[in-house]
């Protein structure tokens, strides 16, 4: 698989491993008539491998006991602890983390989050 990211990670988890690969540290629509280089990672994807890519609106929710962002490291956990589940179980606690994460906050932004099983 092939790899490039703006301003974003993938999230590869093999063998209950998190191996984060990272994006460019520049978007994609800002700056337009600038050339940027946007280099790309090539990833040797093996059986059972989940790989997890996701917009920023996920991670830069406000929420919890003290209406925080959400952050990276703790969407990394979360997905390690829910990765050997059936898609649909992931999508379900996905969605009930989330949302209990955002809890009453007005959401900030998109939110996507994609994953692929091999």
């Amino acid at each position: 698989m092939q790899f490039s990211g703006a301003n974003r990670p993938l999230v590869l988890i093999r063998n209950n491993e998190v191996i984060v690969y990272k994006g460019n540290k520049f978007p994609i629509g800002q700056d337009i008539g600038i050339e940027k280089d946007f280099t790309g990672e090539k990833i040797q994807l093996e059986k059972n491998d989940t790989v997890y890519v996701f917009t920023d609106g996920i991670v830069d929710q406000f929420g919890g006991e003290k209406g925080k962002k959400l952050l990276f490291r703790r969407l990394k956990e979360f997905l390690l602890s829910i990765q050997s589940l059936s898609f649909s179980e992931q999508q379900e606690k996905i969605d009930f983390f989330f949302n209990h994460w955002k809890g009453e906050e007005e959401q900030v932004d998109d939110v996507l989050l994609i994953g692929i099983k091999v």
